[in-house]
């Protein structure tokens, strides 16, 4: 039951990122969630100061509001300060990470927190830390429980604003000529992205986070051009990653989130050779066509 419960963990993570991710790579905003999983750290810093414990919803909450700053300074050093995106977004995390490790190092008494903990997490814990009710039945890791509700505010979220969300990332001035604010809807998709990112820490660590906002909607970029589809097979991406990645850590008696990112990688990979091979070969029957007429 503990596979099943980790293998669960990482599908759900891996498909709240990935219906996210899709809007991310449409945006050329992929590294935002690198940005977010790292700025955060002050955030889960100060909300454990301020709370004195590490009670998850305190720990959202703190994290979310830097996660959301994050986006607010990117955007503001991108668009006023007149920097390049990746600049932004590189003094952007950078900063706000050191402060995360300072906050740290200097109330390393009271904070009972580990930075290596928020980045690398560790999935494996998940089947142990459970929801007990008062009658003593034990329903089950709360990991899943979190991050199941996680998925389904981000499925009825797009669903919801999939328009809106389509129009302002192929072509944000004709959704404003439409009366659509793309600033407004930009910050509430990173709002989301923080969240999920905020969300997932605990249980598999930034790093996989970062993983699975990119790398499975990177793939489904490369095999289709249809935003619907583009989600699906984002979305089943994620899942082979967190199944072929939980078997290869068994396997090699690994790290089970580093190698849920390496099949992501992997399958990235492999789509981005049956790519560029097909495109060869319709290259190649166009010009014989071309030819023969």
């Amino acid at each position: 039951m503990s596979n099943f419960y980790i293998i669960l963990t990482g599908s759900l993570v891996a498909m709240s990122c990935g219906i996210l991710g899709c809007f991310l790579i449409l945006r050329k905003m992929a590294m935002v969630g690198d940005a977010i999983s790292h700025a955060v750290l002050p955030g889960i810093v100060l909300a454990f100061l301020w709370s004195g414990s590490r009670d998850s919803l305190t720990m959202l909450i703190g994290a979310g509001t830097l996660g959301i700053l994050t986006t607010f300074l990117i955007e503001f050093l991108t668009h006023k300060g007149k920097l390049q995106s990746d600049a932004s977004i590189g003094v952007t995390f950078t900063w706000l990470f050191a402060l995360g490790v300072i906050l740290i190092s200097a109330f390393a008494g009271q904070v009972d927190l580990d930075q290596e903990c928020v980045l690398y997490g560790e999935i494996a814990l998940v089947p142990l830390d459970t929801i007990i009710l008062a009658s003593g039945t034990d329903i089950g890791p709360y990991a899943i429980y979190l991050l199941g509700a996680v998925f389904l505010m981000v499925v009825l979220f797009v669903s919801l604003s999939f328009n809106q969300l389509k129009i302002t990332s192929f072509d944000p001035q004709y959704a404003i000529s439409l009366g659509i604010s793309a600033t407004f809807w930009n910050y509430l998709l990173m709002s989301f992205v923080s969240f999920t990112t905020v969300a997932s820490f605990e249980s598999v660590g930034a790093i996989l986070v970062v993983a699975f906002l990119i790398a499975p909607a990177a793939t489904a970029y490369l095999l289709t051009h249809d935003l619907k589809k583009m989600i699906i097979i984002a979305c089943l991406i994620g899942i082979l990653s967190a199944v072929g990645g939980h078997y290869l850590a068994m396997s090699i008696n690994g790290s089970i989130a580093g190698a849920m990112a390496s099949v992501a990688g992997i399958l990235f990979g492999i789509a981005f050779v049956y790519v560029k091979l097909t495109s060869k070969k319709v290259a190649k029957l166009t010009s014989g066509v071309a030819v023969s007429t």
